[in-house]
């Protein structure tokens, strides 16, 4: 996953889990977010890979901003994906039951497209290309 991040007016702060952030989220708050976001994320598979979307190195961006509303950008494996148009309602069902989500919006993104390379060793040795 490439990046998560916050929106807000207040001065920047490093989060204990070292992203920067500039939120009205207190750091506690937003590290225990991110961390139940990733969590959420890690229940949805692509159903022909015995790999979650997250390891799969699907999810590119992650955005939490100060109303709790959670934007995600991802991709898919092929822009063809038979479940194209199921993913972003799975996704967004996943990570809407974390608590202190107060929304969230997924768009799908093909720029960059997806490659293997982005899957982490965990995708790689599900998959048996480790």
């Amino acid at each position: 996953m490439d990046d998560v991040s916050t929106n807000a007016e207040t001065a920047p702060e490093t989060a204990g889990n070292g992203i920067v952030s500039a939120s009205a989220i207190p750091a506690d708050e937003l590290a225990r977010l991110t961390d139940d976001i990733v969590s959420a994320l890690k229940t949805v598979y692509d159903p022909e890979i015995p790999a979650d979307i997250y390891e799969l190195g699907l999810v590119y961006r992650i955005d939490i901003e100060d109303d709790r509303t959670v934007k995600i950008d991802m991709t898919l494996t092929a822009p063809g994906c038979p479940v194209a148009g199921e993913m972003p309602g799975w996704v967004e069902n996943a990570v809407g039951a974390v608590e202190g989500v107060s929304g969230v919006e997924v768009s799908m993104v093909f720029d960059p497209p997806w490659t293997p390379d982005r899957m982490s060793e965990e995708a790689q040795v599900a998959v048996g290309w480790y």
